[in-house]
């Protein structure tokens, strides 16, 4: 019975893990769908890329750096319990490639490629496991400090902050170092408008995001007995409140309504297993409007060229999911209990002070000696010519 129960918890997080797999299909689709014709193979490659690198950097470091574990023994003893801390690693994974995936979108069109793989490898390989120990694995004592003066640890049930508002505020320094797409704003103050290149292909990025959503939170759980359909209906009330308030705040736009259920996805994950269901439709129905505002904020009167919007959907909608749960999760307003509004205010904004230092700190140091940005002619042709050297269609056939 014990090497059955093994087993059903193997296949239950690999289930999971391949289900966050996919997302990355879903993030490449939506930055492809959103960003001009002559940067779409980028967009593709770089969120396979920066996957890989994610990989080798998490394996032989951050994996280490989040739970003193590594996987430096003989194959015989890592198959013990049918192999469990292999597929919780690759589950675990696939949530910190998350984090260069979500910058990816921040930075498009401009961006070195090198370099943006140097990034990876140090933002994944130390700065995000270091607040993923911290929240996760208890590391530096922070989460028993917190459990034992305000009666609760900082809760993050499948990573609102630990891994959407990390991703996000860490992609913030990484845009402002970076500065806008050459010709986004004019002089005089006006702002060009530079719109999606393929709403179908950014709707099917949102989808397949959606869909995987699913495996990232109820997967969470990591073991198959503490699965919960309260997190499966709680993910998709929030999807449907950060949906319908991106569609009326949004004003019909295709590009905020496709963005509206991530919002509320983002914002649920920490809470997803605390929150009573209309608890989660209120966080979705808040974070689906916090990013239509913010957006337009960010773009048009403070002139940050986020491309696909990575610091107010992750960064801000994150920083909302840690500080709902410790609202919606309350007893008070039909929550499970046991969670602190303030040891999760604590927690959220310990999250975006480590993003904030880690992003400004290695975007700064990349750029102060090998530079982050393509030249104005590279820029002009495109990354997929200057980097890739050939375009997502052909203008022509080759006759020989």
């Amino acid at each position: 019975m014990e090497q059955t129960s093994h087993a059903s918890n193997v296949l239950f997080v690999l289930l999971g893990a391949i289900m966050v797999l996919a997302m990355h299909a879903g993030f490449a689709f939506l930055e492809l769908g959103t960003v001009r014709k002559k940067n779409q193979v980028n967009a593709l490659v770089k969120i396979l890329t920066d996957f890989g690198v994610s990989a080798l950097a998490y394996f032989f470091i951050g994996y280490t750096v989040a739970y003193g574990a590594h996987f430096f023994a003989s194959a015989e003893v890592l198959s013990e319990t049918s192999g469990y801390e292999m597929v919780k690693f690759f589950f675990l994974l696939t949530f910190a490639a998350a984090i260069p995936a979500i910058i990816s979108g921040g930075i498009a069109e401009r961006a070195r490629f090198h370099p943006q793989s140097i990034a990876t490898f140090l933002l994944v390989g130390f700065v995000y496991p270091f607040f993923e120990g911290i929240a996760w694995n208890d590391n530096l004592g922070i989460q028993p400090w917190l459990e034992a003066t305000f009666g609760a640890k900082f809760h993050d049930f499948a990573g609102s902050v630990v891994v959407h508002a990390v991703g996000g505020w860490i992609a913030l320094p990484a845009v402002l170092l970076l500065g806008a797409r050459h010709g986004r704003y004019t002089k005089d103050g006006n702002v060009s408008a530079h719109p999606p290149s393929n709403i179908p292909f950014l709707a099917l990025g949102a989808w397949i995001l959606t869909v995987g959503w699913f495996g990232f939170n109820v997967m969470s759980a990591q073991t198959l007995d503490k699965v919960s359909g309260l997190v499966a209906l709680n993910s998709l009330m929030a999807m449907v409140g950060g949906t319908m308030a991106a569609m009326v705040l949004g004003k019909n736009d295709p590009g905020f309504i496709h963005n509206g259920p991530l919002a509320g996805l983002v914002a649920v994950c920490a809470g997803s297993d605390l929150m009573h269901p209309i608890g989660a439709l209120i966080t979705g129905l808040v974070a689906g409007g916090l990013f239509v505002q913010l957006f337009t904020l960010t773009q048009n009167r403070w002139k940050i060229d986020d491309v696909l919007g990575v610091w107010p959907l992750h960064g801000l909608c994150g920083a909302w999911g840690g500080i709902a749960a410790g609202i919606f999760g309350a007893k008070a307003l039909g929550g499970m209990g046991g969670v602190s509004l303030t040891a999760q205010v604590i927690g959220t904004l310990g999250g975006i002070v480590i993003a904030l230092a880690g992003g400004y700190l290695v975007y700064g140091l990349l750029r102060a000696t090998i530079g982050i940005r393509l030249d104005p002619e590279e820029e002009y042709e495109g990354a997929d010519l200057t980097i890739h050297r050939i375009t997502a269609t052909a203008d022509r056939e080759t006759h020989w």
